[in-house]
């Protein structure tokens, strides 16, 4: 209980202290306008309460990526904690909070062409498509597990491609009404729950403190076969919305276009990453406490889902309010993400073609490819999906962060908060990417008979953030007036 309390702790002072030296270094300007101010569109560009964004911005990116990842993450043991506390406050907050400001600094600007902007045309043409890939996969990930989590609740008649169509039809309609329509309306409700369940769940685990494992007992990893599932890098890819995602930043210029003023940037974009690492600890803690060890969860996650524990907790700790809770965030959780991943993707098509999106019949214009394509990647099995979205999740976070390191160098700030933890993650993604099952290690097993060591993969992991320091060296050395790549 020790670790478990000075973990929360450390995040909220992580907010107070390293949070206003993020805010800082940035040089948040209250008196600058913000795109809402200058480009209100009655569509996108909506002024919102701080309060709604925070909760809108909240709901963006955690969704169940918080509970999920970190009820399967904790399996790596103690350091899962660690990971969480210190991903949050110097990685996931750092990445949310810059990459939020560059795009209210842009005009609102989607991700790519921020990261374009910094590392060159060819970057961001390949961000483009890999943002807008990345993105309708999230889309037609999230629709399965709420999809049977329905047809459980409702008649037969009302199977799971009945709910896959409602609930597609759903992301059409959130993906191209107003912002402050649905999504401005409905996203604070959820959001809220969100924290309230969690929040719930903290008081039991305070009054089981003694059940809570201490990070310095069992430092180890409790996965099945720890060999093939080594804490670096996968862990760092289990727990990614609780502590570092790169899907984040594809979210924040929804909100960017809606800040009504810079001075609400820290509590918006590094606060709700706080919030999303103060959820994951919670349910990391509950997951393993809830099952009395690791044994235990090892076997609840054997036998079933997340989903599944997240309900049986949710009932025995908060009755049946907290039943209601579960089930409520175990729907509405995964369609509230899939569906702004997909009106973030309309915002990138729209600023890749240049199509204005005051009017509806050209919002409809941009929307129906990403509509036809998440339609078709939907029909790739949900097991497939979500590994590849795992990976390519910290792919973009590493890009992210990089764009985040080299505008701050050009702008002669203290680029080290972001460079320390853009290597870092480079090193982790590279790593995994050669080593894991879903990876490049498949093709090396195909064609040799043998997969890639792990030692191999490391090694080249180091071998590619080497090269990345070093191109970010030579921009240093250079006017810096260029883009790094070209």
């Amino acid at each position: 209980m020790i670790s478990f309390s000075v973990a929360l702790i450390l995040l909220i002072a992580g907010y107070i202290i390293y949070g206003a030296l993020a805010a800082r270094i940035f040089g948040e300007d209250p008196s600058r306008p913000t795109p809402v101010q200058t480009m209100a569109d009655g569509v996108d560009y909506v002024r919102l309460k701080p309060w709604r964004i925070f909760l809108i911005q909240f709901l963006n990116i955690a969704g169940l990526g918080p509970i999920f990842g970190a009820i399967m993450g904790i399996m790596f043991g103690p350091a899962a904690f660690l990971w969480i506390v210190i991903g949050t406050i110097f990685g996931g907050a750092v990445h949310d909070y810059i990459s939020g400001m560059l795009s209210v600094r842009e005009k609102g600007a989607s991700l790519p062409e921020i990261v374009g902007n910094e590392l060159g045309t060819t970057v961001k043409n390949v961000m483009r498509l890999f943002s807008l890939l990345l993105l309708i996969l999230v889309g037609a990930v999230f629709v399965y597990n709420p999809a049977d989590l329905l047809a459980m609740l409702t008649p037969n008649a009302l199977d799971r491609i009945f709910w896959v169509i409602v609930i597609f039809g759903y992301f059409i309609a959130a993906t191209l009404l107003p912002i402050d329509k649905i999504i401005g309306k409905i996203y604070p409700v959820f959001g809220f729950v969100l924290l309230f369940m969690a929040a719930g769940i903290m008081v039991v685990l305070f009054m089981n403190a003694g059940d809570i494992p201490e990070v310095w007992h069992e430092m180890y990893n409790h996965k099945a076969d720890p060999e093939a599932t080594p804490i670096f890098p996968m862990m760092f890819i289990s727990i990614a919305c609780g502590a570092i995602s790169g899907f984040h930043a594809t979210q924040s210029p929804m909100m960017a276009r809606c800040l009504p003023n810079e001075k609400y940037g820290r509590p918006i974009f590094y606060g709700a990453m706080v919030a999303e690492g103060m959820v994951a600890l919670i349910w990391a803690a509950a997951a393993v406490t809830y099952c009395h060890g690791y044994d235990g969860l090892q076997q609840a996650m054997g036998s079933g889902s997340p989903a599944v524990l997240v309900n049986d907790l949710s009932r025995d700790w908060l009755g049946a309010v907290g039943g209601i809770l579960a089930i409520l965030g175990v729907i509405a959780a995964p369609i509230t993400t899939g569906d702004t991943a997909l009106r973030s993707a309309r915002l990138i098509l729209a600023d890749v073609t240049g199509i204005e999106q005051r009017s509806l019949s050209k919002r409809l214009l941009v929307s129906l490819p990403i509509f036809a394509i998440c339609f078709t990647v939907m029909l790739v099995p949900y097991d497939v999906l979500w590994r590849y979205f795992a990976w390519s999740n910290q792919v973009l976070s590493v890009f992210t962060l990089w764009t985040i390191t080299v505008w701050l160098a050009r702008h002669r700030k203290a680029y080290l908060i972001s460079l320390i933890p853009a290597l870092f993650m480079t090193m982790v993604t590279v790593t995994y990417i050669l080593y894991a099952p879903e990876g490049l290690t498949a093709l090396a097993k195909a064609a040799t008979g043998r997969p890639i060591p792990y030692w191999a993969a490391l090694s080249g992991a180091a071998l590619v953030t080497a090269s990345f320091l070093l191109l970010f060296g030579r921009m240093l050395k250079s006017s810096g007036n260029q883009p790094v790549l070209e």
